[in-house]
């Protein structure tokens, strides 16, 4: 052990062990970053530890690991998958009440993972929830409870007693036998999987009473991208309380869910829709089998958007208060200082190569421009001769623009996110050392599955075909005229929890497209990174198949047959090739800051441009 090791690097060693340990995988790389518990890409991510060591964060933060480890070792993601509820609130239920068994696994065998579980819950249990509109959400939260009331012996935290309360007597008559059965099988996912669909049926949570038979030998491939849980951390909405659940492992869920979500969608569009294609994605168990055609005789396919009210375009620093966004730069630098020094060495040679274009020559004997003191004397010894003006020759690129377009959605939480701010913050700072004005922006939504837009369609007696059906949230990071030095801190809001929830990627690139119509610089690139299809459940589950993909091949299309924007798209372990002209996919998120810099040289080295013609002087 080195003798200079810190108390900090000796807590996360000994965490790094104890998740090894218990997830029964010794070989388990465990990274510190970010401000909740995940794994990604078989690597297990986890928050900072706190100053304290000794103090109640620190065991919430064990307890994170704790349950983070626990998934590993005894959840079986495949059947997770073909067991789960298609309904988003009966979903929502059997995603918490099987983190309660997970959870219940570890706290039976172990006092001391009991002990850390109970610390993760109370901390997740004591951060402020908004209001809900309907009980459902609560009685998940209930549920949740109870089950692990019924596998570990241990009584809801005081926190919500209350809430449990108010449900107890419901579940328990409705219920109570089925969820009886639970204990005998909380080591056969399956077996426990099946008793608690049934349950949630007794509930009337899960309006679909033969799909457990139907769906159990399918592998969950009929109904791709629309059963995914709603994850936790919304802004906009109250997060479940239930099973035992760290923010960390919700995290951890909702990645895994939001990139199954739009892995499955990348598999439908590898079929390209035909004249002939009937196939359709099937609703929320509210519009079964529908036509290509609405009732009013409208094309089911035509994009349409059912309101725009609840739709906002913000910028970064009104979405979060200084202070905070004060601290997540400072998050955001302390996680990639490494990274930085690398994007950093590939930012200076692409200054090098820009600045290299950038030879300069003076053209003389002008009308207008500078004055050319050098030939002063012919007007001295000739009175009658004009005076000479000469200018400088500006290099082709000045008069350039460069959006780029980052993907926020919840499939990019963690590393790939961290990679894309700090690869923007140092691509525009040295594109605007080099005079080439530099914008970035980010897309995502305001609320999962819907949000407002959802609500307003249902209240409007869920017309058919209804199109685009949540709330879009358009985000300004860095405005072209705006300097680096004052929009540098904004980047650091992707680093805010809840911030990423889901991608509608065709009508982002219409904003970034009619932003950069509105610039009067002479050429215009638009670089879109981004990790996915466009993944939207409530859209999706309300209209006909790809319908968020076919918009967005259709603008793609659009604006590549317009001269008056470059574009360009970067695709992190999502093949983009079917999508846009000038494409390049990268496997790793490390490799991004490489290729960002690359292409970017290579469009402006081969531009062939010409540079402006000065205005020589008239024959006499």
């Amino acid at each position: 052990m080195p003798a200079t090791e810190s108390p900090a690097e000796l807590f996360k060693r000994a965490l790094a062990h104890a998740a090894r340990a218990l997830a029964e995988k010794p070989d388990m790389e465990v990274a510190y970053g970010g401000e909740t518990a995940q794994v990604r890409d078989g690597i297990a991510y986890l928050p900072h530890p706190p100053r304290d060591l000794a103090s109640p964060e620190a065991q919430a933060l064990r307890g994170q690991a704790d349950q983070l480890a626990l998934r590993v070792a005894h959840h079986d993601e495949a059947v997770h998958t073909r067991l789960r509820p298609a309904d988003p609130a009966a979903a929502r239920a059997f995603e918490v009440v099987e983190s309660a068994r997970v959870d219940a696994l570890g706290a039976r065998a172990l006092e001391g993972v009991r002990a850390n579980l109970t610390a993760a819950l109370e901390a997740r249990l004591a951060r402020p929830m908004a209001p809900r509109a309907d009980k459902t959400p609560a009685m998940d939260e209930a549920l949740a409870l109870m089950v692990r009331e019924r596998l570990t012996g241990d009584a809801p935290p005081p926190a919500a007693r209350e809430r449990v309360e108010a449900f107890r007597a419901e579940i328990e008559t409705k219920a109570g036998a089925v969820l009886d059965q639970l204990e005998a099988v909380i080591e056969d996912q399956q077996a426990f999987g099946k008793l608690l669909r049934q349950a949630l049926r007794d509930l009337d949570l899960d309006p679909a009473p033969d799909s457990v038979e139907d769906t159990s030998d399918q592998e969950g491939e009929d109904q791709p991208g629309e059963d995914q849980p709603e994850p936790d951390s919304d802004e906009d909405e109250e997060p479940d309380a239930g099973g035992g659940e760290s923010e960390g492992d919700s995290s951890s869920e909702d990645r895994d869910d939001t990139s199954m979500t739009e892995r499955s969608a990348d598999g439908l569009a590898d079929a390209e829709p035909t004249e002939d294609d009937g196939s359709e994605a099937t609703a929320e168990g509210e519009i079964p089998n529908r036509p290509e055609l609405s009732d009013d005789g409208r094309d089911a396919r035509a994009y349409r958007i059912f309101t725009t009210r609840f739709d906002e375009v913000i910028d970064a620093e009104d979405l979060c208060d200084p202070v905070e966004l004060g601290r997540l730069r400072a998050l955001l630098d302390q996680q990639l200082t490494s990274l930085s020094s690398v994007v950093a060495r590939l930012a200076n040679k692409l200054q090098r190569r820009l600045l290299a274009q950038q030879s300069r020559s003076w053209m003389f004997d002008l009308e207008e421009g500078v004055l050319d003191t050098a030939r002063l004397t012919r007007v001295i010894t000739d009175p009658t001769s004009p005076l000479s003006f000469k200018e400088e020759s500006e290099a082709p690129f000045r008069d350039t623009v460069v959006t780029l377009l980052l993907d926020n959605s919840g499939s990019m939480r963690g590393r790939p996110i961290m990679v894309a701010a700090v690869c923007a913050d140092i691509l525009a700072r040295t594109l605007e050392r080099c005079g080439v004005k530099t914008e970035i922006l980010g897309f995502t939504t305001r609320a999962w599955k819907g949000g407002q837009s959802r609500t307003a369609w249902v209240e409007a007696g869920k017309p058919p075909m209804p199109g685009r059906l949540n709330d879009i949230r358009h985000i300004i990071y860095k405005a072209a005229d705006a300097p680096w030095r004052r929009a540098k801190k904004n980047l650091g809001l992707m680093m805010r929890e809840g911030l990423l929830k889901e991608n509608i990627d065709g009508e982002a690139l219409l904003w970034a497209r009619e932003r950069l119509a509105g610039r009067m610089e002479q050429r215009r690139i638009l670089m879109v990174i981004s990790d996915g299809a466009p993944v939207d459940d409530s859209t999706q589950s309300a209209n006909a198949a790809l319908y968020l993909d076919r918009h967005l091949r259709q603008v793609i299309a659009e604006i590549e047959a317009d001269d008056a924007v470059e574009l360009l798209a970067i695709g992190i372990g999502h093949d983009v090739t079917r999508w846009y002209r000038k494409a390049v996919t990268i496997v790793d998120v490390e490799q991004l800051g490489g290729v960002m810099v690359e292409k970017l040289a290579e469009l402006f080295e081969h531009h062939d441009a010409a540079p402006r013609r000065p205005r020589t002087r008239k024959a006499a």
